[in-house]
């Protein structure tokens, strides 16, 4: 059973930082490209951010040049550190994995940007 657990959420004031993790157990971790969503109250899931099995990266431009993703395959841990975060940034984050027709979600961390 693959399972994706969340960490590192939480309250922060604008222009703070915080790093979510995601924690992958049951399957061979380095074969899936993972990557984080976030939804904001009232609004549609959107892709954060990616990284693949070897290691490639893409980000919405919204948060490029102030989130980055990265993975430690002997942890089975991915990781999204986030910067300057502002208020817009409020939202639940998923981390998900992806290989072939196959996909997972965690249950979610909230993070919360206060003004």
């Amino acid at each position: 059973q693959v399972q994706l657990v969340e960490s590192g959420g939480g309250l922060v004031q604008s222009g703070g930082s915080l790093r979510l993790s995601c924690a992958v157990s049951g399957t061979i971790f380095s074969i899936w490209t993972m990557g984080w969503y976030r939804q904001a109250p009232g609004k549609q899931r959107e892709l954060v951010a990616d990284i693949t099995n070897g290691g490639g990266t893409n980000y919405a431009d919204s948060v490029k040049g102030r989130f980055t993703i990265s993975r430690d395959n002997a942890k089975n841990t991915v990781y999204l550190q986030m910067s300057s975060l502002k208020p817009e940034d409020t939202a639940v984050y998923y981390c998900y994995s992806r290989w072939a027709a196959l996909n997972y979600w965690g249950p979610g961390t909230q993070v919360t940007v206060a003004s």
